[in-house]
Protein backbone atom coordinates (compact mmCIF):
# COMPACT_ATOMS: atom_id res chain seq x y z
CA UNK A 1 0.00 0.00 0.00
CA UNK A 2 1.22 3.39 -0.81
CA UNK A 3 1.91 6.38 1.33
CA UNK A 4 -1.29 8.92 1.72
CA UNK A 5 -2.42 12.41 2.03
CA UNK A 6 -2.03 12.75 6.13
CA UNK A 7 0.57 10.42 6.18
CA UNK A 8 4.17 10.97 7.43
CA UNK A 9 7.29 11.24 5.04
CA UNK A 10 9.50 8.21 5.67
CA UNK A 11 12.71 9.06 7.72
CA UNK A 12 15.58 7.88 5.50
CA UNK A 13 19.20 8.84 4.54
CA UNK A 14 19.44 9.24 1.07
CA UNK A 15 22.23 11.20 -0.88
CA UNK A 16 22.40 14.05 -3.00
CA UNK A 17 25.90 15.39 -4.69
CA UNK A 18 28.07 17.88 -3.23
CA UNK A 19 31.02 19.47 -4.40
CA UNK A 20 33.10 16.99 -3.81
CA UNK A 21 31.03 14.09 -4.28
CA UNK A 22 28.12 12.33 -2.84
CA UNK A 23 27.11 13.58 0.38
CA UNK A 24 24.27 11.46 3.18
CA UNK A 25 21.25 13.75 3.64
CA UNK A 26 18.17 12.69 5.77
CA UNK A 27 15.02 13.57 4.75
CA UNK A 28 13.59 14.38 7.79
CA UNK A 29 16.33 17.77 6.99
CA UNK A 30 14.41 17.69 3.93
CA UNK A 31 11.31 18.42 4.84
CA UNK A 32 10.30 18.84 8.69
CA UNK A 33 9.21 22.14 9.49
CA UNK A 34 9.34 23.02 5.58
CA UNK A 35 6.72 23.02 2.95
CA UNK A 36 8.09 21.12 0.12
CA UNK A 37 7.14 19.96 -3.12
CA UNK A 38 8.73 16.49 -3.99
CA UNK A 39 8.23 14.82 -7.19
CA UNK A 40 9.60 11.28 -8.73
CA UNK A 41 10.21 9.96 -12.17
CA UNK A 42 11.45 6.59 -12.79
CA UNK A 43 14.96 7.27 -14.62
CA UNK A 44 17.38 10.35 -15.25
CA UNK A 45 18.33 11.06 -18.41
CA UNK A 46 14.72 9.14 -19.82
CA UNK A 47 12.83 11.28 -22.76
CA UNK A 48 9.68 11.75 -20.95
CA UNK A 49 11.70 12.55 -17.67
CA UNK A 50 13.98 15.02 -19.42
CA UNK A 51 12.10 16.36 -22.20
CA UNK A 52 9.14 17.62 -20.11
CA UNK A 53 8.79 16.59 -16.50
CA UNK A 54 12.18 17.82 -14.71
CA UNK A 55 11.66 21.13 -17.33
CA UNK A 56 8.26 21.99 -16.16
CA UNK A 57 9.74 22.01 -12.52
CA UNK A 58 12.94 24.40 -14.17
CA UNK A 59 10.71 26.45 -15.62
CA UNK A 60 8.07 26.99 -12.98
CA UNK A 61 10.48 26.75 -10.04
CA UNK A 62 10.19 30.94 -9.07
CA UNK A 63 6.29 30.66 -9.13
CA UNK A 64 6.28 27.51 -7.05
CA UNK A 65 8.03 28.79 -4.74
CA UNK A 66 6.22 32.31 -4.57
CA UNK A 67 3.45 30.11 -3.03
CA UNK A 68 5.43 29.57 0.19
CA UNK A 69 7.26 26.39 -1.06
CA UNK A 70 10.69 26.30 0.59
CA UNK A 71 12.21 23.49 -1.70
CA UNK A 72 11.28 21.45 -4.79
CA UNK A 73 13.24 17.99 -4.78
CA UNK A 74 13.36 15.84 -7.78
CA UNK A 75 13.91 11.95 -7.16
CA UNK A 76 14.74 8.70 -8.98
CA UNK A 77 15.93 5.18 -8.26
CA UNK A 78 19.56 6.51 -9.55
CA UNK A 79 22.55 7.40 -8.02
CA UNK A 80 24.07 10.71 -6.65
CA UNK A 81 26.24 10.69 -9.91
CA UNK A 82 23.65 10.22 -12.07
CA UNK A 83 21.55 12.90 -10.42
CA UNK A 84 23.78 15.20 -10.17
CA UNK A 85 24.75 15.37 -14.04
CA UNK A 86 21.25 14.97 -14.71
CA UNK A 87 20.82 18.35 -12.84
CA UNK A 88 23.20 20.21 -14.32
CA UNK A 89 21.94 19.08 -17.99
CA UNK A 90 18.56 20.49 -17.19
CA UNK A 91 19.92 23.61 -15.58
CA UNK A 92 17.70 22.35 -12.58
CA UNK A 93 20.08 24.48 -9.56
CA UNK A 94 16.57 25.61 -7.85
CA UNK A 95 15.70 21.80 -7.44
CA UNK A 96 17.49 19.76 -5.02
CA UNK A 97 18.26 16.29 -6.86
CA UNK A 98 17.65 13.37 -4.43
CA UNK A 99 19.17 10.02 -5.14
CA UNK A 100 17.24 7.45 -4.26
CA UNK A 101 19.58 4.85 -5.58
CA UNK A 102 18.56 1.49 -4.15
CA UNK A 103 15.21 1.85 -4.43
CA UNK A 104 14.82 2.65 -0.42
CA UNK A 105 12.32 5.73 -0.98
CA UNK A 106 10.17 4.07 -3.66
CA UNK A 107 9.47 1.25 -1.51
CA UNK A 108 9.29 3.19 1.89
CA UNK A 109 6.28 5.41 0.20
CA UNK A 110 5.26 1.85 -1.44
CA UNK A 111 5.15 3.45 -5.16
CA UNK A 112 7.63 1.19 -6.82
CA UNK A 113 7.24 -0.39 -10.63
CA UNK A 114 8.79 -3.10 -12.19
CA UNK A 115 10.83 -2.22 -15.71
CA UNK A 116 12.77 -5.59 -15.59
CA UNK A 117 11.12 -6.08 -19.04
CA UNK A 118 12.91 -3.02 -20.72
CA UNK A 119 15.79 -3.88 -18.44
CA UNK A 120 15.49 -1.09 -15.69
CA UNK A 121 14.93 -2.93 -12.84
CA UNK A 122 13.09 -1.87 -9.99
CA UNK A 123 11.90 2.11 -10.41
CA UNK A 124 10.15 4.28 -8.97
CA UNK A 125 6.93 5.31 -10.29
CA UNK A 126 5.66 8.37 -11.05
CA UNK A 127 4.96 10.79 -8.44
CA UNK A 128 4.30 14.22 -6.90
CA UNK A 129 3.72 15.33 -3.19
CA UNK A 130 3.29 18.22 -1.40
CA UNK A 131 4.82 17.76 1.96
CA UNK A 132 4.10 20.44 4.97
CA UNK A 133 6.13 19.73 7.98
CA UNK A 134 6.73 16.34 6.85
CA UNK A 135 3.34 15.23 6.90
CA UNK A 136 2.07 14.53 3.07
CA UNK A 137 -1.10 17.09 1.93
CA UNK A 138 -1.41 15.75 -1.26
CA UNK A 139 0.33 13.09 -3.51
CA UNK A 140 -0.77 12.62 -7.31
CA UNK A 141 0.37 9.24 -9.70
CA UNK A 142 0.47 8.87 -13.10
CA UNK A 143 -0.05 5.73 -14.52
CA UNK A 144 0.89 7.31 -17.96
CA UNK A 145 2.17 10.72 -18.91
CA UNK A 146 2.57 13.61 -16.79
CA UNK A 147 -0.77 15.25 -16.49
CA UNK A 148 -0.85 14.08 -12.53
CA UNK A 149 2.02 15.45 -11.69
CA UNK A 150 3.28 18.29 -13.50
CA UNK A 151 4.70 21.47 -12.38
CA UNK A 152 1.46 22.95 -14.15
CA UNK A 153 -0.37 20.54 -11.75
CA UNK A 154 1.41 20.95 -8.59
CA UNK A 155 1.44 25.01 -9.19
CA UNK A 156 -2.39 24.92 -9.36
CA UNK A 157 -2.78 22.62 -6.12
CA UNK A 158 -0.42 25.11 -4.51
Amino acid sequence: MSIQVGDTFPSLSLHVMGENGPEAVTTDSLVKGKKVVLFAVPGAFTPGCSNTHLPGFVVHADAIKAKGVDSIICTSVNDAFVMGAWGKNQNAEEIIMLADGVGELAKAVGLTQDLTGASLGIRSQRYAMIINDGVVELLNVDAKGIDQTSAETILEAL
